[in-house]
C-alpha cells in the first residue's frame, strides 16, 4: 500500500495574527460578566432567604455584605450587571443590523465599556448619598 500523499494546506488564522480590538475585548467581557451574574444571583437569593428567615440570618448576611470584601463583591456585581446590560444593547443594535461600520462599532464598544464604569460609580454614589456612609 502506498503512503498517503502529504497535501500542503493553508494554516487557519490564529490569535497571533489578529490585532486585539475593543470589540473583541467587550465580547470577552460580556461573556465573563454573564458568568459573574450567576454568582450575583446566588447572592441575591441568599439576601432574600436571609430576609425571609429572620433577624439572625439577616444579620449574618449583613455582616458579610457589610465587610470591605462584601462591598467589593457587591460593587463588582453592580459593574457586571451594568456592563452586561450596555453590552447587550450593543448586541441588540447589531441584531437590528445597525452600527456595523468599524468606527461605529468601536464607538459603541468604548461607550459600553466607559458607560459601565461611570454608571456603576453613579449608582454607588447615589446609594451612599441616600443611605449615608456605607
Amino acid at each position: 500500500m502506498a503512503a498517503p500523499r502529504q497535501v500542503e494546506r493553508p494554516l487557519s488564522p490564529h490569535l497571533q495574527i489578529y490585532r486585539f480590538t475593543i470589540t473583541m475585548a467587550m465580547s470577552i467581557i460580556h461573556r465573563i460578566t454573564g458568568v459573574g451574574l450567576y454568582g450575583g444571583t446566588a447572592l441575591l437569593a441568599w439576601w432574600l432567604i436571609a430576609l425571609a428567615t429572620g433577624p439572625d440570618a439577616y444579620a449574618m448576611f449583613m455582616s458579610v455584605a457589610g465587610s470591605w470584601i462584601g462591598k467589593l463583591v457587591l460593587f463588582g456585581f453592580t459593574w457586571a450587571l451594568v456592563n452586561h446590560l450596555l453590552s447587550g444593547l450593543r448586541y441588540f443594535w447589531w441584531d437590528a443590523v445597525l452600527a456595523f461600520e468599524k468606527k461605529t462599532a468601536d464607538l459603541i464598544s468604548w461607550s459600553a465599556a466607559i458607560g459601565g464604569v461611570l454608571l456603576t460609580v453613579a449608582i454607588w454614589a447615589a446609594a451612599i448619598c441616600l443611605r449615608g456612609a456605607l
